[in-house]
């Protein structure tokens, strides 16, 4: 099983279309949807877990990109540099899946980077720009 999670970008032409639902029947792909923001007339953007078989998951890949969707890998993960963290929570404010929080009562912003789905919100909301992208191997299982 060959499994890597990809960042999908919707042409605001094809947000209504089902093209996600398309990989599992017509690829037998089995996704994840970690992250999404699609809304009917704007751009969309979606955090995935892609996984089935080598030649499935590139079929699937090339029936996106026919689409008209952006694939770009997300070979990379968010790191926060304690450093400059000031704990101001603007970034805990922006994560949807809770991987930043307050820790209280110590009110002390912390990351767990198990739970980030590596959507990037974060990056721009750090007044402090303690938030860093770093590149990571693929991932095979």
């Amino acid at each position: 099983m060959y499994s890597k999670i990809l960042i999908l970008r919707f042409p605001k032409t094809v947000v209504q279309n089902p093209i996600v639902c398309m990989l599992a029947r017509e690829y037998d792909l089995i996704f994840n949807i970690l992250n999404a923001t699609v809304l009917p007339r704007k751009e969309g953007m979606m955090v995935l877990e892609l996984s089935g078989s080598i030649k499935n998951f590139k079929d699937g890949v090339k029936f996106l990109k026919n689409q008209g969707l952006k694939v770009q890998n997300a070979d990379q993960e968010i790191q926060r540099d304690k450093k400059k963290c000031t704990h101001c929570g603007a970034c805990t404010a922006v994560c949807p899946t809770g991987a930043l929080f307050v820790q209280r009562p110590e009110m002390a912003v912390e990351f767990d980077q198990k739970k980030c789905s590596v959507c990037e919100l974060c990056i721009p909301a750090c007044p402090a720009r303690a938030m860093e992208i770093r590149s990571t191997p693929p991932v095979f299982l």
